[in-house]
């Protein structure tokens, strides 16, 4: 019996590697296919359908760039390297348990967050009084 089963392992590992690719594309083609026919029958031309959507169709409205997200990623990717570092140097000296550790990282989180908080709203504030003192000198 285990033979029967130990045969079906690579027939399995061929069809999943090729038929879930497979399956996804068909899928995407098929769903897009779905939408068009939709707008045909609610009688929407394909311009003002491009009107409301670009190629990849998503909605040409998207949500603004946020300028300091790398700042945010590159404080709280420190913070975690951090954090994991002060973890491991206190396990290795002192004999501490794990989810200490954990907490460590957690902790160097937070302040990554905070530090975040802190150094943005202070260029946000830099920035609004900028402005306000250019509408001052336009006046």
């Amino acid at each position: 019996m285990s033979g029967i089963f130990e045969s079906l392992v690579p027939l399995f590992g061929i069809v999943f590697t090729f038929g879930i690719p497979g399956l996804i594309i068909f899928w995407a083609i098929y769903s897009r296919h779905r939408e068009r026919m939709r707008l045909i029958e609610k009688g929407i031309s394909p311009d003002d359908a491009k009107h409301y959507f670009d190629k990849s169709g998503k909605n040409i409205i998207t949500k603004p760039v946020n300028p300091f997200a790398a700042l945010k990623w590159g404080i709280l990717l420190a913070f975690l390297g951090l954090g994991i570092f002060i973890s491991q140097i206190l396990s290795y000296n002192y004999d501490i348990e794990d989810g200490f550790g954990f907490g460590i990282i957690i902790l160097a989180l937070g302040l990554g967050a905070l530090l975040y908080y802190f150094i943005l709203s202070a260029k946000l504030k830099q920035s609004s009084s900028e402005i306000s003192r250019n509408e001052q000198e336009t006046k």
